[in-house]
This record gives structure tokens, sequence and C-alpha cells, in this order.
């Protein structure tokens, strides 16, 4: 019997963020909500302030770091991959990640090794 539970993309990112501030406590990370129903009052409001579909989940500042956190079988939207392209060009660190230690060795190499050796 397989005892492998699909876990959500809000669990996995959860659990990220938990180990990153529980780890790395002197690392901010923010989640962009960028997700989620709304009414359509509020979803006009966020628009209007500068929400925009397809950015990134999270942001590591320090590590220039954009995450798009997705569940195993989880589809990068065109918009999301416009998104990454963008900002990869612009010189910030961007990956999608399928689970919660995907991201934790995501994050550890770029830690340790920079951006430009993590690419390799």
């Amino acid at each position: 019997m397989n005892d492998f539970k699909k876990r959500s993309e809000h669990v996995e990112q959860r659990e990220f963020v938990s180990w990153v501030r529980k780890n790395h406590p002197k690392i901010k990370i923010f989640a962009i909500p960028n997700g989620g129903l709304r009414g359509i009052a509020s979803a006009a409001k966020l628009k209007a302030e500068g929400v925009s579909a397809g950015v990134p989940d999270l942001f590591i500042p320090r590590l220039k770091m954009f995450i798009e956190m997705k569940s195993t079988g989880g589809k990068v939207s065109d918009l999301q991959a416009g998104w990454l392209d963008y900002l990869c060009s612009e010189g910030y660190v961007c990956c999608v990640c399928y689970s919660k230690e995907e991201a934790e060795a995501v994050f550890t190499n770029i830690l340790l090794y920079g951006p430009e050796r993590s690419r390799n």
C-alpha cells in the first residue's frame, strides 16, 4: 500500500516558511498574496493597489529570491512563467518548487553558494 499522500501547495508553502523562520530567523521571508478567492470589490481594490496575477508566491530579500510553490504535478501558468522570466532578467533568483524539501534545498544552495553557483 502506498502511504504517500499529496500535500497541498498551501501546506508545502506554510511548512517551508515555518522552516525558514525557525532555522534562519535573521532571514526575512514573506508571501505575496496574489491567489485566493475574493469578492469582486476586494479583487478590484487589490488590483488598483498593484496586485498582479502571476507574481511568485514568496520573496526572500536577503537572497534576492522569488519562489513559486506548486504541489506535486502543479503547473506554472503563462502569467507565472512571464513573471519568472522577467524577474530573472532583472537579476533575481527565481525558482519553482514542488515541495517543502525542494524549497529547502534550493534555499540552502543559494545561501551557501550564491546565485551564480546555484545555476550550474
